[in-house]
């Protein structure tokens, strides 16, 4: 490369970092000075009703942040991350739930409302430790991590790749959802778990509290970017990138392809747990259909239109997804299904590379472009 591209290289770098400080101070002093210190009859005031919406939507950015790491840097095409990002959201609902205590319908003080509805006589054992945040938050990273690691060790040992990959993940979501639809599974059947009322003793509706689960997911969103980031530019994020062009040449070359493949999948899982976590304080539910395998698709859409294998595109993507989504859901809800489907066509056919791929398209063109003119336009 020589010291014209390297300096290219450098300035996109530099810039990049730019617009991830620019993006944060947004996120972190924008939002809540435009929710808290602008008048209310003001064009510009962020209303206490959009705060957790915003949360909603870097929840999903989280989410698809988890889905590239693995489709975009390791060739996974996981259609079951909707199964890692409802357990993350479940084992956090269920200490929401413990959190409840005597402020519920039936004032029960160890028993959730479903249970004593449903006739419980005690606390199933899994539910055992929710009443400690420290232990729910735990879990949350725990559980998805494991069913990732179980799964990922018998299939990328056996060298299951591809679309039989990703039936398996899909598959395994639906049979999940299956599962938790059941009452007497005890984590609320069809309804799910629903009705929080506090958490770490605030109260989860009171508005100071739904701005600091907003700032939590933003400070999430930041790490798990830097974390992925780490993962990509790293040695094992170039043996991914080989891996994903080139498998069976990694192979030969004495790579341990499953471990590198069972390593980011288990950490995407976690990240996936983690954007469950904090999504369901703010939605304020948390029931099977987050299991449904549509759900798993719909990421994998996201991260198609933002731009597979830039991180930053997937996060973009599944924001102005969700965005239009929000959109036509009220405006047009007969449609949305429509548009969504015509989306992904035109971003798999024309435009491959996402918004991302586009900007970087035009960024290199310039580049390219200004380089002749330098040279005297010779060439």
């Amino acid at each position: 490369m020589g010291y014209a591209a390297r300096r290219f290289t450098t300035l996109l770098d530099l810039r990049g970092w730019a617009c991830f400080l620019g993006l944060g101070l947004v996120l972190v002093l924008g939002i809540p000075l435009l929710n808290g210190a602008v008048p209310h009859t003001s064009a510009f005031h962020l209303g206490d009703y959009l705060i957790p919406l915003l949360g909603k939507y870097l929840c999903y950015a989280i989410l698809a942040l988890a889905m590239d790491l693995v489709w975009g840097y390791a060739g996974i095409l996981s259609l079951g991350h909707g199964a890692f990002f409802a357990l993350g959201g479940y084992a956090f609902g269920m200490y929401l739930m413990r959190s409840i205590g005597t402020l519920g319908v039936y004032k029960n003080a160890v028993l959730p409302d479903f249970m004593v509805f449903l006739n419980w006589k005690q606390l199933p054992w899994y539910w055992y430790g929710f009443d400690h945040f420290a232990f729910a938050a735990l879990m949350t990273f725990l559980v998805p991590g494991l069913l990732a690691l179980a799964l990922g060790w018998f299939a990328f040992r056996s060298r299951v790749t591809g679309v039989y990959l990703s039936i398996i993940t899909q598959a395994m979501t639906f049979a999940l959802q299956l599962a938790f639809f059941r009452n007497d599974m005890g984590f609320g059947g069809n309804n799910g778990l629903t009705d929080f009322k506090t958490l770490l003793g605030f109260d989860v509706h009171a508005p100071a509290t739904r701005m600091g689960l907003y700032l939590a997911s933003a400070l999430a969103l930041g790490l798990a970017f830097l974390l992925c980031r780490f993962i990509v530019t790293s040695k094992l994020g170039r043996v991914l990138l080989a891996i994903r062009d080139a498998e069976t040449r990694v192979r030969f070359l004495g790579y341990s392809v499953t471990n590198a493949k069972l390593f980011v999948f288990t950490v995407s899982a976690m990240l996936a747990g983690l954007a469950g976590a904090l999504y369901v304080p703010q939605v304020g539910i948390i029931n099977p259909s987050e299991f449904s395998p549509a759900s798993s698709i719909e990421v994998a859409v996201w991260v198609a239109v933002g731009g597979r294998g830039t991180l930053a595109g997937a996060a973009v993507g599944a924001v102005l997804v969700n965005l239009a989504k929000t959109y036509f859901t009220d405006a047009a809800p007969e449609v949305w299904l429509f548009f969504l489907g015509a989306l992904f066509i035109l971003v798999t056919l024309i435009f491959p590379r996402g918004i991302a791929g586009m900007a970087r398209q035009w960024r290199e063109w310039r580049g390219a472009r200004r380089a002749v003119l330098a040279r005297g336009g010779d060439d």
